[in-house]
């Protein structure tokens, strides 16, 4: 255990944040996601797991994880397939703790749109969220340097 870091960090997880530069982006996807496969594509090439609710492993993320301001998609949501504006519980749950954390308003991001993006990801951390559509990509932004 450390200090000030949320316990669902695991040391993998850690590693792959810490590792990522600005625009990178992070996959946070459900169970029922092909996470393994795409992960092969991504640049740390593995899937990483966080056993617990797609809410929760985003709280935890943003806990140490700065969100691009520069650009209008840095906090995304996979779209319902045929349904572009639906908006499912899950992704209300991600939502505020995404504005929670000082973030955007998630953008929708259609279903094989996603796939694309993930596979470009720097990382895909797949969590036990079993609803369906709990798949959120967060492109890290930037700390900035102590006033002073």
């Amino acid at each position: 255990m450390l200090k000030g870091i949320d316990p669902l960090l695991n040391a993998d997880v850690l590693y792959a944040l810490r590792a990522m530069g600005h625009g990178d982006d992070l996959i946070i996807s459900d169970t029922n996601f092909p996470a393994d496969s795409l992960a092969r594509e991504t640049v740390l090439g593995e899937v990483l797991r966080i056993d617990r609710p797609a809410a929760e492993v985003v709280r935890a993320v943003l806990s140490v994880y700065p969100i691009d301001t520069f650009v209008d998609d840095a906090a995304a949501r996979m779209e319902v397939v045929g349904e572009p504006d639906t908006i499912l519980p899950v992704m209300e749950e991600v939502q505020a703790e995404v504005f929670a954390a000082g973030g955007p308003k998630l953008v929708g991001v259609e279903r094989f749109a996603f796939y694309d993006r993930a596979k470009s990801a720097y990382a895909v951390i797949q969590t036990q969220e079993r609803r369906f559509y709990g798949c959120f990509a967060l492109r890290k932004g930037v700390v900035p340097p102590e006033e002073g």
